[in-house]
């Protein structure tokens, strides 16, 4: 998003995340702003006739207009961006000032997440894009005030950004939600219940299907990740995560075949058991076997193969 910026707002930069971060620097209280100016009047004053843009006065600082004055302020401001040009240098300082003016806005809509892991200020940085959004979308001839059009569009960009980047793994916004209506439901059950609830009570409390609640349970596990070198808790006792995972055992399925081949070699000759021995167990080579036994590598060959084949036989007739 590109933005026109003047003396009030500084810099625009553009994260590595691909959000828009703009920087808000407050300037100094000119002296024509007195407590004792009534501000909408100091405000239709300054814009009656708007000089070229150096010579502007400028409107205090965001911070020390109560909220009141501000929902004025804005108003006059509004009024007089609906005869400017879009795209001028006059536009953009009175479209700064009002993105100034209403920050109080955002900060209040941000304290609502405050409990979420992101940064408090990437979620003032995000409500500003949605506050910038509302003031281009508002129209005051509509009689609605501003705070009431604006508030839904910073809270549904906050809600947004969270959607979109706060979930390790990225699942369908049904899910998402159903996740959140798990654990509300979750919470009011076990607190009625004494007990954490069962799938089918979550399931009969949302009016869904055992299914679909397994499904939101499963896709909540794709909301944080943790590193498998993650240090434990300084009272934890156990290693980093990937210590304490299991591994898959391949000798197991070998124990199965040994068990099962056992009978099978109790049955074989004896010379025929000799022969596995020395091969599989000595590691010997059919010429040196050849030699143990007084016979050629031609017949130690032909012997074995149908050992083998003769234990094939067996563990497949057993399957």
């Amino acid at each position: 998003m590109e933005e026109t910026m003047s003396p009030r707002l500084d810099d625009t930069r553009t994260e590595p995340s691909g959000s828009t971060r703009t920087t808000v620097s407050s300037a100094p209280l000119p002296e024509q702003f007195t407590p004792d100016v009534d501000a909408p009047a100091a405000v239709g004053l300054l814009f009656d006739e708007l000089p070229e843009l150096s010579d502007l006065p400028e409107i205090p600082p965001y911070d020390t207009v109560a909220p009141v004055d501000a929902r004025a302020l804005s108003k006059t401001l509004f009024e007089r961006l609906e005869v400017l040009e879009e795209g001028t240098h006059e536009y953009a300082y009175v479209r700064n000032t009002l993105v100034e003016l209403n920050l109080a806005l955002v900060k209040f809509a941000a304290s609502r997440f405050r409990s979420r892991s992101e940064p408090m200020e990437d979620i003032v940085q995000v409500g500003t894009i949605g506050l910038i959004k509302a003031i281009d979308r508002f129209e005051p001839g509509r009689g609605v005030e501003f705070p009431t059009f604006a508030m839904p569009t910073i809270v549904g960009e906050i809600k947004r950004f969270f959607r979109d980047t706060s979930w390790s793994v990225r699942v369908p916004r049904r899910l998402q939600e159903l996740r959140l209506d798990l654990a509300k439901a979750g919470d009011e059950l076990a607190q009625r219940l004494d007990r954490a609830p069962t799938v089918g009570e979550l399931a009969e409390r949302l009016d869904i299907s055992p299914g679909e609640v397994i499904e939101g349970m499963a896709a909540s596990n794709a909301y944080t990740a943790s590193s498998l070198d993650a240090q434990p808790e300084e009272d934890d006792s156990e290693g980093a995560l990937a210590d304490r995972i299991g591994y898959e055992d391949h000798g197991l399925e070998g124990i199965e075949y040994v068990e099962s081949l056992k009978p099978l070699i109790a049955d074989l000759p004896a010379r025929d058991r000799k022969i596995l021995s020395l091969r599989f167990v000595a590691n010997m080579t059919q010429s040196e076997i050849g030699e143990e036994l007084g016979i050629s590598q031609m017949h130690v060959s032909r012997l074995l193969s149908r050992t083998l084949r003769r234990l094939r036989k067996g563990l497949m007739i057993e399957e």
